[in-house]
């Protein structure tokens, strides 16, 4: 008989996410605060936590009306928590939820681990896939932005006292002010060299609006297929795998449809960061560059992983961020990726129709990426539109078929 409550589920199998040789079993934990979104298994927090080189040994979830003040979760469950950690050998604790520095300070010196956050888990997972200079400056301001909240709980000698002949700072300048100034001038430092990233990209983006590219953006959730649909339809090589955030830097390739009669014409199609739920808007704001690519776009292929079943959910978390970045009013084709992943019962009737998002009716293509089935009808549907578009109606834009 199972001395556990109903409430912990034991990871019976090892996740198949790629782990470093040295592991850090961690228990994670969500609060139930009767939002709709809440994920009840704790499976992304999961995927994330493996995608971090983190191996979670033990779940546990939990109900409250609103969170504590001082340990989110409240005193006795924190002890729970404690004593689940111990018998499991978790030497970390996930929350599934943001925590305020005090929460996460207070919860660290209950339980005597280190205890991390969704925003945290999120940013590590990012520094570690960042790959080009502006990725990786992304990473670095939310990281800092982060930290800087949190200087009280990282050192023990923060409270010493620095000061005269001898010694950084001036005179009674604490350590903490210290840190905190430098992390300013850090932050200071970073924001100036985005923006030279940032002009140069509106150069890049200028340069193809004076050719008259007509410019489609790949959006959607984290691990709906994105670059593997990118790979299928400019044949190139971007990193695709089946876990989250696989992709951070956007990639852009020309893309040549032709309708296998007269004319055909030249796009430019780009691959973007993935979204996920309770997106930091730290991560929002640094990678406001990145996500530029879809603001500017003419269209956007909003990707769905059909075979999820909370896609529903994760469309509204996408439209979420588009709203913030003010992507909203442009067009929007869905593409209901991963069908070939769908039960036999749940196939769909039609391959195209019109999905209703919003309040709003968007056109919907059911396709797979990874067979291609159905890509053809992709590659004629942006063939139309491009070709509808006013500005690809100079002859620059448009090629010869046998060109």
């Amino acid at each position: 008989m199972s001395l556990l409550p109903p409430n912990y589920i034991l990871l019976a199998q090892p996740l198949s996410h790629p782990q470093p040789e040295v592991n850090t079993n961690a228990l994670l934990v969500g609060v139930d605060l009767g939002l709709p979104h809440f994920d009840g298994d704790l499976d992304e927090l999961a995927q994330l936590a493996s995608t971090a080189g983190l191996v979670p040994v033990a779940r546990m979830t939990c109900k409250r009306k609103a969170p504590d003040a001082a340990l989110f979760v409240g005193s006795g469950k924190a002890e729970e928590i404690k004593e689940l950690a111990v018998l499991h050998g978790a030497s970390e604790v996930l929350f599934d939820q943001a925590l305020s520095p005090a929460q996460q300070r207070n919860l660290e010196r209950v339980l005597d681990m280190p205890v991390n956050d969704r925003t945290m888990l999120i940013l590590q997972i990012f520094a570690q896939r960042a790959r080009s200079h502006e990725g990786k400056l992304q990473v670095e301001l939310a990281r800092l932005q982060y930290l800087s909240t949190r200087l009280v709980r990282r050192w023990s000698h923060l409270e010493r006292q620095r000061g005269g002949i001898g010694n950084r700072g001036g005179p009674g300048e604490t350590q903490i002010e210290l840190d905190r100034r430098m992390i300013g001038e850090s932050i200071k430092r970073t924001k100036e060299r985005l923006d030279k990233v940032k002009k140069q990209r509106h150069t890049q983006r200028r340069q193809r609006e004076r050719n008259q590219m007509f410019n489609v953006s790949l959006v959607g959730y984290t691990n709906a297929g994105k670059s593997t649909l990118f790979n299928a339809l400019v044949k190139a090589k971007a990193y695709a795998a089946d876990q989250l955030f696989a992709t951070l830097d956007t990639t852009t390739r020309q893309l040549y449809l032709s309708d296998g009669l007269t004319l055909g014409c030249q796009i430019s199609l780009s691959d973007t960061v993935g979204f996920i739920r309770d997106l930091p808007h730290g991560l929002v704001d640094a990678f406001a560059a990145t996500l530029q690519e879809a603001t500017s776009a003419d269209l956007l292929l909003h990707v769905v992983d059909c075979s999820h079943a909370d896609y529903p959910e994760q469309i509204t978390q996408v439209q979420s961020v588009l709203a913030e970045i003010g992507a909203t009013e442009l067009p929007q084709l869905l593409v209901f990726n991963k069908v070939d992943a769908l039960p036999s019962d749940q196939q769909p009737r039609l391959l195209q129709d019109m999905f209703i998002v919003d309040g709003v009716a968007l056109p919907r293509i059911f396709l797979s990426a990874r067979s291609g089935a159905n890509l053809d009808s992709l590659r004629q549907r942006l063939l139309q539109t491009a070709l509808a578009e006013p500005k690809q109606a100079l002859p620059l834009a448009f090629l010869p078929v046998n060109a």
